[in-house]
């Protein structure tokens, strides 16, 4: 026993250096034989690479949109058997956002947010309608991840506190009002109020969905909310009563409430300068960033509790507000990376196979043309597990040796196309290559095997007849 595994690395050594003169014999023809192999490997290392470099750019989209973000928005309001959808309710207020901040501990960032639309407009002329007109605190770049300028800068919070008339928009407003011309300090209007620009943001392209992130424009919360979106509280009105005004209810014409008023009505340019807050100052929708992506899970629950308390809902009432997060789409995409990469896994499999089944009708061949050189070599005491080994180490070398080749073939091709062509991040994966390694080392013995054994298995006498 100890003789024999002193001697083993000798034989195994004796058994490679043979098996190498073996294929020198035939180059070309054990070129061609590892074809096949070189293929399957390269296809699975660019696969596993062009797979990891989807999974890459999904998620470096999802992490510039805001890899932690949560998403709060209003429940459904509902009038009789008719449902107004979500985010129609009056329940989120800015209060909400601040007892989100200061209560949860998971929770980096929170920002009120408030939507409008509507068409912007310089002194010079030029509009350009604009569906993306958001109301926030200065936080809201560092929820977006976003904060690079070309020129100029955020609002503050004394601004914020003042609903001063002032605005930061992108790229693409810029370039579409402005033409390339200084933007900062010029006026621009919406709906007949004047917001001065102070910050003209970088772009930063389409986001994960395809719309044009550059295509907005931003100022402080209580400026959009009282001075720009009065209608958007009178809406609010008439959807928390079901959808029934004043000037519709026929009860008004019943028992009319006219009169000469206490006060003189204000005109409009007193309601631009001094605007009163209306009674429904709720908000759209809150951002919440969270600690990482770890926290989600986490921020997700402490805010469903902070929220169902300050909003005083019972244990057997549903939540008015929804909370979404951007791990849902993460999840899904991811999904669906996954399966694409296990279909083109698939065809790289066949790939191999392929190779393997040439690799095994080669050693055939071989096996035919060398029966003399077996017969020759068990007359002289060769054992049949000599044999099997000599063409087992073989069919292995073909197969390592093109499994080498592929790795090295599939790493330039998933670096031409992930990084080179698509723009992709890209990066090694040493578990591809270990997998590729054993994999071209299983085909070398699964296929090799038999081709092995039939030769391990000839009579010597008629092996040495043979001609």
């Amino acid at each position: 026993m100890i003789y024999f595994l002193t001697s083993l690395p000798l034989m195994m050594m004796r058994t490679f250096r043979t098996a190498v003169v073996a294929l020198r014999r035939n180059l070309m023809r054990a070129v061609l034989t590892t074809l096949g192999i070189i293929i399957g490997i390269a296809a699975v290392i660019a696969t596993v690479e062009i797979g990891g470099g989807v999974s890459r750019a999904i998620q470096a989209s999802i992490a510039d949109f805001g890899a932690n973000n949560l998403i709060i928005i209003p429940g459904a309001a509902s009038s009789g058997s008719h449902n107004w959808g979500e985010g129609s309710q009056l329940t989120l207020t800015a209060d909400d956002a601040l007892m989100i901040g200061e209560q949860s501990d998971a929770v980096h960032t929170v920002v009120p947010v408030v939507q409008t639309a509507g068409q912007v407009v310089t002194d010079d002329g030029h509009n350009w309608q604009m569906n993306q007109i958001v109301g926030t605190t200065t936080e809201y770049l560092d929820v977006r991840n976003w904060h690079d300028f070309q020129e100029g800068g955020m609002f503050t919070d004394l601004d914020l506190r003042n609903a001063a008339r002032v605005c930061v928009i992108g790229d693409t407003l810029d370039r579409e009002l402005f033409g390339g011309r200084t933007a900062v300090g010029k006026q621009v209007r919406i709906q007949g109020v004047a917001l001065t620009v102070i910050g003209v943001l970088k772009a930063k392209g389409g986001d994960l969905f395809g719309n044009d992130q550059d295509n907005i424009l931003i100022a402080p919360w209580r400026t959009i909310k009282f001075r720009l979106s009065n209608k958007a509280g009178a809406d609010a009105v008439t959807t928390a009563t079901g959808g029934l005004n004043t000037a519709m209810n026929s009860l008004n014409n019943l028992f009319p409430t006219g009169g000469q008023p206490l006060y003189p009505e204000r005109s409009d340019i007193q309601l631009a300068d001094a605007p009163a807050p209306i009674r429904f100052s709720n908000i759209n929708l809150i951002q919440v960033t969270a600690k990482s992506a770890d926290d989600v899970p986490a921020a997700t629950a402490q805010i469903d509790t902070i929220l169902r308390t300050t909003h005083r809902l019972r244990a057997d009432q549903a939540s008015d507000f929804q909370i979404h997060t951007m791990q849902e789409v993460s999840q899904i995409l991811g999904t669906i990376t996954g399966l694409l990469t296990l279909l083109l896994l698939s065809v790289a499999a066949i790939s191999l196979v392929v190779g393997g089944v040439g690799i095994m009708n080669i050693m055939l061949v071989s096996v035919t043309e060398r029966t003399r050189e077996i017969g020759l070599r068990m007359s002289v005491g060769a054992r049949g597990r000599d044999i099997l080994l000599q063409f087992l180490v073989e069919s292995v070398m073909l197969c390592g040796a093109g499994g080498a080749l592929g790795i090295l073939l599939g790493e330039l091709a998933s670096w031409l196309a992930v990084t080179k062509l698509m723009g992709w991040p890209a990066g090694f994966s040493p578990l591809a290559v270990a997998v590729a390694f054993g994999v071209s080392a299983a085909v070398g013995i699964t296929f090799g095997f038999y081709p092995a054994w039939k030769a391990s298995r000839l009579d010597p006498i008629e092996a040495l007849r043979y001609e």
